[in-house]
């Protein structure tokens, strides 16, 4: 993998910048819609790359391990081959996951022991097996396997999981080193940072994941709960010390004006569940605001649903037809809604690219922001 920058912003750590994969290049910075299960919810393949125009997506470790299961990717040649998708796919390493059955896991020096959720199942992922189910996936950008606390969090509760997870990392790296590749191309290695909310494990955390060399670095604990404030200063924090030329993939954020302050702060990478989740709830997100498509106003308002969109669904049908849709449970109104606020997602990380390029990010964000937050 490579990363090169084309452009610094003058007034904040905003940067514009491509990242090279063996399935191609994306341009920074960018957001990676979620396709937990081989599928990002309500959405075609089709429709990402022509419509919706992502440029990498994310698959999940933890869910496609128990369903279709690892020996299915492997005969199917990797997840890229499963899902008919020839652009970049990173995967989590099934940690977040693992860390939301809170009354499902068991965490051991050794790794985590959970159950299922879909049958009750008993499992266990070590660092070295979360590496090999994503061997088995074949993803370009793989995870490594972390322990993250929620926050708020007891001081030595955070302490410790961030000590287990840089003993994980190392362990990750080496069970990369000694097992081959299985597609005929590389897979790249992010190391997260941890630390919940205590600046001194964040500082302490970055310094050791920036003195291990990897190709990429991932904040992780983050979105969790916290005031935006509190994940503002982590991540700011955090991007100072984490290398100047390597991508920063900030996970689990967040809302459209989350992700331009954290652009601001130097991050390069995004993925959140937020765009999808909200839009099956009739959430859409918009250059002027954010539309509840339930609400009544929109009963007889035939306008276009969204004249500056740049999906397709923006122009094709009317705010009073998506209404509708969503009031009488029909889901297709999900699917447009999908559709519409992830090609807004990707609208937005690309134009805030153009103004880093242009030189006038941080003027064009602060101006951007209220509007963005508005609701209609």
């Amino acid at each position: 993998m490579k990363f090169e920058i084309q452009g610094k912003d003058p007034n904040s750590k905003a940067r514009a910048a491509t990242i090279s994969t063996a399935h191609g290049e994306i341009q920074t910075p960018i957001f990676m819609p979620v396709g937990t299960v081989a599928s990002v919810k309500s959405v075609h393949q089709r429709e990402l790359k022509e419509d919706i125009k992502a440029q990498i997506i994310l698959g999940n470790t933890y869910h496609l391990y128990l369903r279709p299961g690892i020996g299915i990717l492997n005969q199917a040649g990797g997840l890229h081959k499963f899902m008919n998708w020839d652009r970049p796919i990173l995967t989590d390493s099934g940690g977040f996951q693992v860390y939301s059955l809170s009354d499902r896991r068991k965490v051991t020096e050794e790794g985590v022991r959970f159950k299922s959720h879909i049958d009750g199942s008993y499992h266990m992922f070590t660092p070295e097996y979360s590496m090999e189910i994503q061997r088995n996936i074949g993803a370009d950008i793989i995870m490594a396997f972390d322990e993250l606390t929620g926050i708020p969090a007891e001081y030595k509760d955070a302490k410790r999981a961030m000590h287990v997870t840089h003993r994980w990392l190392e362990r990750c790296r080496t069970w990369l080193n000694e097992n081959p590749s299985l597609y005929g191309y590389e897979q790249t290695l992010y190391p997260i940072v941890q630390g919940n909310s205590f600046h001194d494990l964040r500082k302490e955390s970055a310094e050791f994941v920036a003195n291990f060399g990897a190709d990429g670095n991932a904040i992780g604990g983050l979105s969790v709960g916290e005031p935006e404030e509190v994940m503002y200063e982590i991540t700011d924090l955090v991007t100072d010390i984490l290398p100047q030329d390597k991508p920063r993939y900030l996970m689990g954020v967040g809302t459209p004006w989350n992700i331009l302050e954290c652009i601001a702060l130097g991050v390069d990478q995004f993925d959140c569940v937020m765009p999808t989740r909200n839009a099956r709830n009739g959430m859409l997100f918009t250059w002027n605001g954010v539309m509840n498509m339930k609400n009544a106003k929109w009963k007889d308002d035939f306008s276009p649903l969204d004249e500056s969109g740049k999906s397709y669904v923006d122009s094709y049908y009317s705010k009073a037809y998506v209404r509708h849709l969503f009031v009488a449970e029909e889901y297709l109104g999900k699917q447009i809604a999908s559709v519409h606020n992830l090609a807004f997602y990707l609208d937005l990380v690309q134009t805030a690219r153009k103004h880093i390029l242009d030189g006038d990010f941080t003027e064009w964000k602060n101006r951007i922001l209220p509007q963005l937050k508005q609701r209609l």
